[in-house]
């Protein structure tokens, strides 16, 4: 019988705003020091500890902190890479963390055209199996050919960073059939920022979530402790450090639109809080800079939030006519959104570079259309920050 932890998608690094990233980063501190008083014989960490291959410095350091007190209280660390944290090259900062002693790569695999077979990391009589994420979901094609080299009479877990059939709902991505994986006592998945439980496969949620829309639907991080003499009864660990405040406003008249906003922050204790402001509406009068949301923070800091995050994606403006007179014609586009942006001041206007280029990316050769349709709009979404 044997006692531990299912870990994923932490996502260290992950958000712009370093208030929010600070809190990612307490968050997964906070099941640090869950995991250590729960005396565990081992953490699995399924993918995405990181939101790059290559995280900054700082990140780094603070990570390794986290596992060297892991080291200490003698609790052993497994991991597999994430479609964050994988690279192509086979190189990232997870090599770094198991070269320093702090955990294992399960991901033991030979390889060849007809099939791949894991090699499982054995502990404390537990057979551990992974295979990484990659970028797309194109790890799918190869979980149909994986084979396990058996462990037998062992409690066996396999730890994967990937869509399941059972899991997927309505998306339009591809996804691993559950029936094809190779048959073991518990699936700790990662990939899906969601808490999700199908018999023996299970996804704990994310460490914190990762954007606007997840802070929306799930409030706050979680993840599994799990005890092999009960699989009945995995225990969710929920990771509420702080309370939202969930605001949806209609803004019609972009002038009026400060005062209105104001007057719906002024009915709700903002205190400690993340405040989730999401406009709507069509305006029918002014534009969107005219909303001043520098006074908008400053009013929510004098109320002592903790963070307030906007969201404007469904604010739209009454479609114009563009007059613009391009005098450079090789650099169209460039000249075209300058040109623009000087005409209509937004905070908008800095991101569309970056949202051009998302749309640029071109289809990979191979690469089915519903999973480069998904990659378009993830790449998107991260550009527009929800």
């Amino acid at each position: 019988m044997v006692k531990f932890a299912h870990i994923s998608d932490v996502h260290l690094g992950g958000w712009k705003q370093q208030q929010m990233q600070d809190l990612n980063f307490e968050s997964f501190r906070k099941a640090v020091d869950i995991c250590i008083n729960s005396r565990l014989d081992f953490v699995l960490f399924a993918g995405d500890i990181f939101d790059s291959a290559y995280p900054s410095i700082e990140i780094l350091k603070e990570t390794f902190a986290e596992f060297k007190r892991f080291k200490e209280a003698r609790i052993q660390c497994f991991i597999i890479a994430g479609s964050h944290d994988y690279s192509v090259s086979g190189k990232t900062f997870l090599d770094v963390l198991e070269k320093a002693g702090f955990c294992k790569n399960v991901a033991r695999i030979e390889e060849s055209e007809e099939k791949i077979v894991l090699n499982p990391v054995i502990y404390k009589g537990v057979a551990i199996y992974g295979y990484p994420g990659k970028k797309s979901g194109l790890e799918i094609p190869d979980l149909r050919k994986i084979k396990l080299n058996e462990a037998p009479g062992m409690f066996k877990i396999f730890m994967l960073h990937t869509t399941i059939d059972k899991a997927k709902g309505g998306l339009p991505i591809d996804a691993i059939e559950t029936d094809l994986l190779p048959k073991v006592d518990y699936y700790a998945l990662g990939h899906l920022h969601i808490n999700f439980k199908y018999e023996n496969f299970v996804y704990p949620g994310p460490i914190f979530p990762n954007n606007f829309a997840e802070l929306e639907d799930l409030n706050h991080g979680s993840f599994y402790l799990v005890d092999t003499e009960s699989m009945n009864s995995l225990e969710k660990v929920k990771l509420n450090l702080k309370g939202t405040v969930k605001i949806e406003i209609e803004v019609k008249n972009a002038q009026e639109g400060t005062s209105q906003i104001i007057q719906e922050l002024e009915k709700h204790n903002l205190e400690d809080k993340i405040i989730l402001l999401r406009i709507r509406g069509e305006l029918e009068q002014g534009k969107n800079s005219d909303i001043k949301f520098s006074q908008i923070e400053e009013y929510a800091k004098s109320k002592n939030c903790y963070f307030l995050l906007k969201n404007t994606h469904d604010l739209k403006t009454k479609e114009i006519e563009l007059e613009i007179e391009v005098e450079n014609n090789e650099n169209m586009e460039e000249e075209t959104i300058k040109i623009y942006s000087e005409q209509n001041k937004s905070e908008f206007n800095d991101l569309i570079p970056q949202l051009m280029n998302s749309l640029s990316l071109e289809k990979q050769e191979g690469e089915k259309s519903e999973i480069f349709t998904s990659r378009v709009v993830e790449e998107a979404q991260r550009v527009l920050g929800f």
